[in-house]
């Protein structure tokens, strides 16, 4: 998977442009600008009834706002806002990676936590991702996925996988895809060192010391479930929300997160600096972030909660980052990353693909 590829998983048939069909208005009663209880949010493309019946119109009907939304993935609508810094978007969903470039660059409202007062009630490491990247509203995390008789071992730590029985059993996720970085961070404390203070070094040092292990670093998570059937890998590192189809065809493998904690991506919010209702903006956010959506969207939409007070039952909150996993999940600083991706790719490069 490429980095913003996770998004994309929210939109399999990749309707892009513009949708102007929420919450009854039409596209003339849209489009003026004279119509102050109007929002418009920029979203991802995914099962848009839903969204419509329960985000949309509840926050439209208690707000007396009329909501206009496009849809795409996170990289084409991204990319859009950038070319137009007039832009009439208010509010915008994106990749973390795609928020933080947006945020760098100044395309977005730096949040008022007092008009967005459920900021406070996020998990640690989503409050640790708002500087950089916007209000995270739902997350996911990496893990480790492993069959437990075919490697001979019990793995229940990150260190593990550098176990010299694991000689060409291993897959991790290529620095381009969504976890690529994480995996890098992950190899950094491996060495005891913060990817910060050295721009990744220690964690490369670490990779040359796990490359013995591996036998394939992969770009979509997807190619996995051949890898375990073929018997190519007994473990690989993989984000939560892959274990669904990696274990429906491999019903072995078991998938963990470590103790020692794991790293977060996280889809966020932002107000658009160019937005001509900021205040409507900012409640659609808290509206968001509050504990009531977001009970009911991990169910309808599959979205795994930030906000710290919601409680899902065991069906609900199997295979997402929630509850202890959640507080132990460290956000991903993706403006450092950014800063850093181009040089650690060619690094990588060289180090595993040679």
């Amino acid at each position: 998977m490429t980095i913003d590829e996770w998004s994309d998983l929210w939109d399999p048939s990749l309707a892009a442009g513009l949708l102007l069909a929420a919450c009854g208005a039409s596209e003339s009663e849209s489009s003026s600008a004279d119509n102050g209880g109007e929002l418009i949010v920029s979203t991802f493309a995914l099962s848009e009834d839903v969204i419509k019946r329960d985000i949309l119109d509840p926050f439209s009907e208690a707000n007396d706002t009329e909501i206009t939304y496009e849809v795409g993935n996170s990289s084409e609508r991204f990319t859009k806002l950038q070319n137009n810094p007039n832009s009439t978007i208010d509010v915008i969903e994106l990749s973390q990676a795609n928020a933080a470039t947006g945020v760098a660059d100044g395309l977005f409202e730096e949040l008022d936590e007092t008009k967005v007062p459920n900021l406070a009630k996020l998990v640690d490491g989503a409050k640790d991702a708002i500087a950089t990247s916007g209000a995270p509203y739902t997350m996911n995390s990496i893990g480790i996925i492993y069959n437990e008789e075919a490697a001979g071992m019990t793995i229940d730590e990150w260190s593990d996988l550098w176990d010299p029985s694991l000689a060409g059993k291993i897959s991790i996720p290529d620095i381009t895809t969504t976890f690529g970085p994480a995996m890098l961070h992950v190899a950094s404390d491996y060495k005891g060192v913060d990817i910060t203070t050295d721009a990744g070094a220690a964690g490369f040092e670490a990779l040359t010391e796990l490359k013995p292990n591996i036998i394939k670093t992969y770009s979509k998570s997807s190619d996995l479930a051949n890898l375990f059937q073929s018997g190519e890998i007994v473990a690989a590192v993989v984000g939560d929300f892959a274990f669904p189809i990696i274990s429906e065809a491999n019903p072995d493998v078991q998938f963990l997160v470590p103790e020692s904690g794991t790293y977060a991506n996280f889809n966020t919010l932002n107000v658009v600096a160019s937005s001509d209702n900021k205040e409507a903006a900012y409640a659609f956010i808290n509206w968001k972030l509050s504990q009531e959506l977001q009970t009911t969207t991990a169910a309808s939409l599959n979205e795994a909660p930030t906000n710290v007070e919601v409680e899902l039952d065991e069906e609900t909150a199997r295979n997402k980052t929630y509850g202890d996993v959640a507080q132990r999940a460290k956000a991903v600083d993706f403006t450092f990353v950014n800063e850093n991706l181009a040089d650690w790719i060619n690094q990588w490069n060289e180090t595993l693909n040679q």
